[in-house]
């Protein structure tokens, strides 16, 4: 069994089609961060464990998700229905067989699924890590990864915001991991806008969340 972390904020539209798309062997953890549509209550009625986080950020509920797990390899990935689950074995069957110890997925978008802001930040982010000499050389901090849940715990991340997805790259980093990155395909989400990537603010705060993850990690 492979858990599935899910953080969720009013993704009830998408979760139907999120949860019907988990492969065999795949258990889904949705973590609802205080959504006001309904997503906990849909998700348990699809038969997913339900975590209720009502600290607010990404990293406080991927942080809730991974507490919860209790398979050896977890796996995280958004809950709109950008990111295809079918493709999870991607990821996680390095981290399983022992080849890696944490697999990013790196998208690779349809025209028109992440704006041009999201991007352009994106590939700041990507740029500042490579310049630091960082290996192996990412193109991506994508949301879809997969890891061993107790070498994850034992990173200490201390993020609770944005900074999560980066957190755990630059200390993983740092601790020696083996870190590979595979493409998996980047699609629009399935509905309402996201909180992350829909809005120049919203990139705004994840690129402010993420560069204290990279000054803390150069004060170190």
């Amino acid at each position: 069994m492979t858990d599935v972390v899910l953080p969720v904020l009013n993704e009830a539209q998408a979760l139907p089609w999120v949860l019907g798309r988990l492969p065999d062997g795949y258990r889904a953890i949705v973590v609802d961060n205080g959504s006001s549509d309904g997503s906990g209550e849909v998700a348990a009625a699809l038969g997913a464990t339900v975590v209720h986080e009502p600290r607010p950020g990404f990293g406080s509920a991927c942080f809730a998700g991974l507490t919860a797990a209790t398979a050896d390899v977890v796996c995280f990935v958004d809950a709109d229905g950008s990111l295809d689950p079918q493709d999870l074995p991607i990821v996680a069957d390095p981290v399983r067989d022992g080849s890696f110890d944490l697999v990013l997925g790196a998208r690779r978008p349809e025209p028109g699924a992440w704006p041009w802001h999201a991007r352009a930040a994106n590939r700041a982010l990507a740029l500042e890590m490579r310049r630091r000499g960082a290996r192996p050389v990412l193109r991506d901090i994508g949301p879809m990864r997969a890891a061993r849940r107790q070498a994850l715990l034992d990173l200490d991340l201390r993020d609770r915001r944005f900074g999560w997805p980066l957190e755990m790259v630059v200390r993983a980093g740092r601790a020696g991991w083996r870190i590979q990155e595979v493409e998996v395909p980047y699609s629009a989400r399935k509905g309402g806008r996201s909180k992350v990537t829909g809005t120049v603010r919203g990139t705004a705060r994840t690129v402010r969340d993420m560069s204290r993850v990279l000054r803390e990690d150069r004060a170190a």
